[in-house]
């Protein structure tokens, strides 16, 4: 994995103990973060976190202290969920409770799809895997998020160039 920025480590290392214990349903790390987890070499200026709209509420209630009610998500048009802000130390962390996505059919969830688990300091940060990652960039479609699509699948593995021959 590429070096994980100490601002994403310290907060990676306070919130995710949280999350395991104040969410009931599966969560995960989505966005420049769990990009960054995976190893693209992408800037990370906050911490997206995908969870249900249960576990939203939960976590808003739980983190009211930490809110951060000035900030209003971009992108109003494009995306909708139960979101909120809140303050961690090292860098935001944005809550999106059942996360949609405005396409040419309609609001869509966002499905993380298939998860992998990323060690990190002893904690296990659940990401999308780099194929599921690729396509929820895709899918979003803005600039920012093709940048880190491209960063991402220079992480695949280049198909071998010899053949694979059996001596048998």
């Amino acid at each position: 994995m590429s070096h994980v920025p100490p601002a994403l480590f310290v907060a990676l290392t306070e919130l995710v103990p949280e999350l395991y214990v104040h969410c009931a349903e599966p969560w995960c790390v989505i966005g420049s973060a769990g990009a960054r987890m995976l190893g693209a070499e992408v800037d990370v200026a906050d911490v997206d976190v995908l969870v249900s709209r249960a576990d939203a509420a939960t976590l808003i209630a739980r983190w009211a202290d930490r809110s951060d009610t000035i900030h209003a998500p971009a992108d109003g048009d494009r995306f909708r969920s139960h979101f909120a802000r809140f303050r961690f130390p090292g860098m935001p962390v944005e809550v999106m409770g059942g996360l949609e996505l405005h396409d040419d059919a309609g609001w869509q969830p966002v499905s993380p799809g298939k998860l992998v688990l990323v060690g990190l300091q002893g904690l296990a940060v659940p990401v999308p895997a780099l194929d599921e990652q690729i396509r929820i960039f895709e899918s979003f479609g803005r600039d920012k998020d093709r940048v880190r699509a491209a960063a991402l699948r220079a992480l695949r593995q280049p198909a071998s160039v010899l053949p694979i021959v059996s001596s048998s």
